[in-house]
């Protein structure tokens, strides 16, 4: 059907407007061409094609938008009148219609087709630049229908009849909420800010909560220079899915690497050395054990549950932070690239130069130091299985006869008891030990006036701040027993230990009294005890102190009941763990009469008037008072024990597993811990002469310290046919 009438007239003006006739015209800004409202609002055509200025007593905008109105309705005429047959009448003419319909988009239109990333940042000039491209690239779109140009024209002029907001200076979005603009700006950048912060953050973070210092962050990392090179290399014409794709796994390691500094935090904090990935992984789910047992079920339950949480959101953080920058970057390559370059010569400069910021070097590589640290760490704790294999394959009293094993002990009850905790801190920290050293000199009196002598020294132990089970271990098999796969190898093995070797030689009854176990324990067939008394084997009725199943009075009072107190009882060898002084030391038992004990239900009261262990630990100092209090209460309970119960057939061994975490001894005094043997007999201490100990129950700073792993063989050489002092010596 042909085109007449007015929509044939208004179709003839715009494609008059736009030929090759007027170059000039067909190629000017809109506010030159009529199509942006509000502006020379008299150079309009009027809807017959002739031109008139604005109505006397209108706005200007009036015109525009009845012009624009009537090219709507034309435009969807033409498309409902000639769609079916444009294509086989004047396929010239149906190019140049879409051409003129395209040429009469406004500027605000053309910006919102464009701005895909939402950022806005392209000016008008920009908008008629593009407008201004020949026609024949805008009629390779001529395929679409004249009804669907016209709708879309109509919509648009619509848009361009509503007055522009005061003060807008646009039609687009910008333009129409520069209020919303200006926020979304902020928006955009504080989240670029906030995303840098983290990364720079993350790349900064040491893994040890002493250098935890706003120094440390205040420093150029050389990791995060070369992740900026990288993704420019990659650059915006790279392949999509690897730029994509290296900035979100790059964030995933990231954040996986604060993972792994965190852990290595609480590690320093409890045990003064970094998170092992091969051999630590086990620890975790003791800590769990030690949460429930502390805390409860649930409040385990919530504290694991927030821990996970935690992980994923940083996780997702560093992600989210390393894509966003990465987009950042894309946008402004050049400078960028600039700045890349500035802030790497910068920080040769200063490695070279040594350049520090305070106490710490300015030009930081500690991210990927830490990385090298681990590799060799995880390689190292591959090779420690072989070569604590060959360790444990060397043992001078594997095949001593048991005839000749521990003969100056024959007739002897020896007990071996590990007080938890019990560090040289306490006996040598000047805001503790004044106290602790006054007990220990007045049992010492005590006991020398009933005919006890004492010896004294220090041993290192292989552990810090925890993990009791290694120090108890090292100490029996006379192996350097630092971390759970050296336990788990040796205790499924079959080393004689200390306590073993009394089993073998038949002359001894052995028994265990392991308060802190409760559940089944296989490393006590390991240990070489005839009989193991656990937390639910030792009668007690009544409540737990904190982490502390049973108090070390009622333990001490077990062992004599169940045990040592029998009559008609043969020589017995006795390992006791005393538990009372493993941390939160809150509440702790109070030292009663031996006769008072009973069967553990007078500690109700006791427990319901003790210290809440939340509040202590809200103040370092409380914890520290705490602690001391601790340790007197089990030094106490155990003097008393051997002053009450104790006779001339009684060797006692006693000495502390490990220092108390970092809160108490403000990584002061190393990992010594106190050790001291005691006996009625002269002859007892008669055969350790040669090792030089101070006598009475608390060492000197200048008495001899020996590793852990040395007292086994020293022991037995000491106490059996064999000296092997040769070996031990060189330990």
């Amino acid at each position: 059907m042909p085109i007449t009438g007015p929509a044939r007239k208004d179709l003839r003006v715009a494609l008059w407007t736009r030929s090759s006739r007027l170059p000039a015209q067909a190629t000017a800004p809109a506010s030159e061409t009529g199509t942006d409202t509000g502006t020379d609002a008299g150079a309009r055509l009027a809807p017959d094609g002739s031109r008139h200025g604005p109505p006397e007593d209108g706005p200007d905008c009036g015109t525009a938008a009845e012009e624009d109105a009537h090219r709507a309705s034309a435009g969807q005429d033409v498309g409902s009148k000639t769609g079916r047959d444009v294509r086989s009448k004047d396929d010239g003419r149906v190019r140049a219609e879409g051409t003129a319909a395209a040429g009469t988009r406004t500027d605000g239109d053309r910006e919102q087709d464009r701005d895909g990333d939402g950022d806005g940042t392209r000016d008008g000039g920009g908008a008629q630049a593009q407008d201004g491209a020949p026609d024949g690239d805008e009629t390779r779109h001529g395929d679409r229908t004249r009804a669907q140009d016209g709708a879309r024209d109509g919509d648009r002029a619509r848009d361009r009849a509503r007055p522009a907001a005061p003060g807008s200076g646009g039609t687009g979005r910008r333009g129409r909420n520069p209020v919303g603009a200006r926020a979304s700006l902020v928006v955009r950048h504080g989240a670029t800010a906030l995303a840098a912060v983290l990364v720079l953050a993350a790349l900064l973070l040491p893994n040890k909560l002493g250098h935890l210092t706003a120094p440390m962050f205040l420093r150029i990392p050389v990791e995060g220079i070369c992740g900026v090179a990288v993704l420019l290399l990659l650059g915006p014409g790279g392949p999509g899915r690897v730029r994509r794709s290296v900035p979100a796994v790059a964030g995933t390691a990231l954040g996986l690497m604060v993972v792994l500094k965190l852990l290595d935090m609480g590690f320093d904090a409890v045990y003064k050395r970094p998170f092992d990935l091969v051999l630590d992984w086990i620890l975790l789910d003791d800590g769990q054990s030690f949460l429930r047992d502390s805390m409860g079920p649930a409040g385990a339950i919530a504290v694991v549950v927030g821990i996970v949480v935690l992980v994923l959101l940083l996780l997702v953080l560093l992600a989210w932070a390393t894509v966003r920058l990465n987009r950042v970057l894309a946008r402004h390559g050049a400078a960028a690239a600039g700045g890349t370059l500035v802030l790497g010569t910068v920080w040769v400069l200063c490695a070279a130069l040594g350049v520090r910021n305070t106490a710490v070097p300015l030009a930081a590589g500690s991210s990927a130091e830490f990385l090298q640290d681990r590799v060799q760490q995880v390689r190292a704790g591959l090779r420690d299985k072989e070569e604590f294999a060959r360790e444990s394959a060397d043992d001078d009293f594997a095949d001593v006869p048991a005839d000749r094993l521990l003969t100056g002990l024959r007739g002897k009850d020896v007990i071996f008891a590990f007080i938890e905790s019990y560090g040289r801190s306490a006996v040598q920290d000047p805001e503790m030990a004044p106290r602790v050293s006054a007990l220990l000199a007045d049992g010492d009196r005590r006991l020398r006036a009933a005919g006890w002598s004492s010896r004294s020294a220090f041993l290192t132990s292989p552990t810090y701040g925890g993990g009791s089970w290694l120090a108890h271990s090292t100490f029996n098999s006379g192996l350097w027993i630092k971390n759970q796969q050296r336990y788990r190898n040796l205790t499924s093995g079959d080393r004689m230990t200390l306590t073993s070797a009394f089993r073998k030689t038949g002359a001894w009854r052995t028994v265990g009294i392991m308060p802190g176990v409760t559940r089944s324990w296989p490393e006590g067939k390991f240990y070489g005890l005839d009989h193991v008394y656990d937390s639910r084997t030792m009668g007690y009725k009544g409540p737990k102190f904190s982490w502390t199943p049973v108090p070390d009075q009622y333990s001490l009072s077990a062992f004599e009941r169940l045990e040592h107190g029998k009559p008609g009882r043969g020589p017995m060898m006795a390992e006791i763990i005393l538990a009372s002084s493993h941390n939160p030391w809150a509440p702790i038992p109070r030292t009663l009469g031996w006769d008072e004990i009973g069967d553990g239900s007078v500690y109700d009261a006791i427990e319901e008037s003790g210290k809440d262990p939340e509040e202590v630990w809200k103040d370092p100092a409380q914890v520290r008072t705490e602690y001391r209090r601790a340790i007197e209460y089990s030094l106490t309970s155990l003097i008393t024990y051997v002053e009450k119960y104790g006779d001339e057939n009684t060797v006692l061994v006693f000495l502390g597993d490990h220092q108390p975490v970092s809160t108490v001894t403000e990584d002061r005094f190393g990992r010594d811990v106190p050790v001291s043997i005691l006996a009625r007999d002269p002859a007892v201490l008669e055969r350790v002469s040669d090792w030089n100990w101070q006598p009475g129950l608390k060492p000197g700073p200048d008495a001899p310290v020996w590793r852990m792993d040395a007292f086994r063989d020293r022991f037995l050489s000491a106490y059996g046919d064999r000296p092997g002092a040769a070996s031990a010596a060189r330990r």
